[in-house]
């Protein structure tokens, strides 16, 4: 970790626990709006094969450019297709399913205990910036909520830049607002096929963060991502961000 200048940190799941604010959001929003007749869990499952199904339709020309402005018409349109899965169609169920969970989902999303203590203590010594997909809105929403604006030299968001990780043109941006070197600056992010690899490949150096939380509630298996074999490795891989501190601060 020679000679770094400046750090960039992937957001969800890197800084904060996006996923379990997620989780605890689904189950309370399907407590308290579900449709009678349907546990909380049965609901978690319709969202999941929901979520499966259409996740790969919102890059796609007709839902993208909504959702790089605002994440509530794409979020509306998931919960309908939950509630049309149930055989169920009522636009106003689908309206406060999709507007409680957003605010139960930001209600509880927090830093990882240990997020202001390395960010305090890079500060001191790098730029530190933030580079997040997500729409403009949901995001800024996110920064402002977990009090880290102040820790960030430069913010570059997909819903932002219309375009977003591992697309080059955001690391392009990232490298030139840095005024580093490629090899100068770290990528901190818990993504390998959107934070690490494009990082490694740009020439940045990486550090893959893996904790057991980081399962979203669509995914079928229990464990967080893995590196495929054929993939380059990153400069470290850390379990938490605390361990960022004796490899980058003497």
């Amino acid at each position: 970790m020679q000679g770094i200048k400046f750090v960039y940190f992937d957001l969800d799941d890197t800084l904060c626990g996006y996923w379990d604010a997620s989780k605890a959001a689904l189950r309370t929003t399907f407590e308290l709006h579900g449709p009678e007749g349907f546990t909380p869990e049965e609901m978690v499952i319709h969202w999941a094969e929901a979520y499966r199904e259409y996740a790969p339709l919102i890059k796609t020309p007709e839902w993208y450019p909504q959702y790089l402005a605002s994440g509530d018409v794409t979020r509306k349109e998931h919960m309908r297709r939950v509630l049309e899965r149930m055989e169920i169609l009522d636009d106003e169920i689908t309206q406060k399913l999709a507007d409680h969970y957003r605010f139960q989902r930001n209600a509880n999303l927090q830093l990882f205990p240990d997020a202001i203590t390395v960010l305090t203590e890079l500060k001191k010594r790098f730029g530190i910036g933030l580079i997040t997909n997500g729409p403009a809105d949901i995001q800024r929403e996110e920064i402002a909520t977990l009090g880290i604006e102040d820790f960030l030299d430069h913010v570059w968001i997909e819903g932002e830049m219309l375009e977003g990780k591992p697309k080059v043109g955001v690391f392009d941006r990232a490298t030139a607002a840095a005024g580093c070197e490629r090899e100068e600056i770290l990528m901190v992010g818990n993504s390998y096929g959107h934070d690490i690899e494009p990082a490694i490949r740009y020439g940045w150096k990486t550090a893959w963060i893996r904790r057991p939380s980081d399962v979203p509630p669509s995914a079928k298996h229990a464990e967080p991502e893995s590196r495929p074999a054929d993939k380059p490795e990153p400069t470290v891989e850390i379990g938490s961000l605390s361990e960022l501190l004796p490899l980058l601060v003497a």
